[in-house]
């Protein structure tokens, strides 16, 4: 990034960015992830049209944990990042390759997934209060693309198996009622099969970031009532999935893509993406587990749309992560 492109970005960035608790995060984002003068830009200006989104409400949010305590605790597990080989792999640093683990190697991925929720650097708050058409966009911005929905649940079991949509049980049907009806499709054929990043069980309580709590008088996700109280990205270095992959049960839950027909699948290539998913357990999963949280279960289409309709929902539990599309290593 040249000097100038860096001091146009900044001074936005940084003001979108205020409620950060961590000085400085602007700068690691850049020079964490290498963005370019252009990748600033975009990333600035998505954030410039919803001054809600970031790392929550700051008048109401109480963060579990500090960045600093976070990078400890990492350090004394003797965590390396990024990671050598993952990034030769996958050409950018925190992402984890996708693959099965029984019929491939880690070099043969040709997807590779965040390894920690946006903005997708370790220790830093999960970005919340972000539609799903933003986070498309954010993905976009940086690079990559949102998730398909098997991809977020291979990476959560530690096998990425082939697609398993059923479309052509959404054929003639609208899209509530297609999302349905592969929904329960998939659900009833892993319903025998859970799994968990722990494995055949959920994690016990503390390995994973969970133990957070309400705000006091939350209402069920006003802004001004329901504080983010997230914890750091990476805080629990147990809740790590067999392929590398950090926080995919609790902290913030995640926006996905599920494809209606195969022409809405980011994995393979299309930018008309599908409806949306969301996945996985969040902050306060230790005390109140309030749905299904294995790793291959689809939830009911709660407050479904188009993952690009403007109006998509957003609340102070609900982020992201990207996946990117990647060549082979030879």
């Amino acid at each position: 990034m040249s000097g100038r492109s860096w001091l146009l970005a900044l001074p936005l960035l940084v003001l979108l960015l205020a409620a950060a608790a961590e000085d400085g995060l602007p700068a690691r984002i850049a020079d964490e992830l290498r963005l370019t003068g252009d990748q600033l830009g975009a990333l600035a200006a998505i954030f410039e049209a919803n001054p809600r989104m970031g790392q929550g409400n700051p008048a109401v949010s109480k963060h579990r944990g500090s960045p600093e305590e976070c990078r400890a605790r990492r350090a004394a597990a003797g965590i390396v990042e990024p990671d050598p080989g993952f990034e030769a792999i996958c050409g950018a640093p925190y992402m984890a390759p996708l693959y099965d683990p029984a019929t491939q190697t880690a070099a043969e991925a040709t997807a590779c997934i965040d390894q920690f929720e946006f903005p997708g650097i370790p220790c830093a708050y999960p970005v919340v209060w972000v539609r799903a058409s933003e986070a498309d966009r954010l993905c976009r911005s940086v690079g990559k693309r949102l998730c398909d929905a098997h991809e977020w649940e291979g990476a959560c079991a530690g096998e990425l198996l082939p697609p398993d949509y059923r479309f052509d049980l959404a054929r003639g049907l609208a899209p509530d009622a297609a999302v349905r009806a592969m929904r329960e499709a998939h659900n009833r054929a892993w319903g025998s099969r859970k799994e968990w990043t722990c494995g055949a069980s959920r994690c016990a309580p503390g390995v994973c970031s969970m133990g957070s709590a309400k705000t006091d008088g939350c209402n069920g996700g006003s802004w001004t009532g329901c504080g983010s109280n997230t914890y750091p990205t990476g805080w629990s270095p147990d809740c790590r999935s067999a392929l590398g992959v950090w926080d995919l049960h609790g902290n913030a839950a995640e926006h996905m893509n599920l494809p209606l027909a195969e022409d809405q699948m980011a994995s393979r290539g299309a930018t008309r993406l599908g409806q949306t998913e969301m996945k996985g357990s969040w902050f306060i999963w230790d005390t109140i587990a309030a749905h299904e949280d294995a790793c291959r279960w689809r939830a009911p289409y709660w407050h479904g749309t188009a993952v690009q309709a403007s109006d998509s929902h957003e609340n102070y539990h609900l982020g992201f992560r990207c996946c990117a599309t990647v060549a082979p290593r030879q």
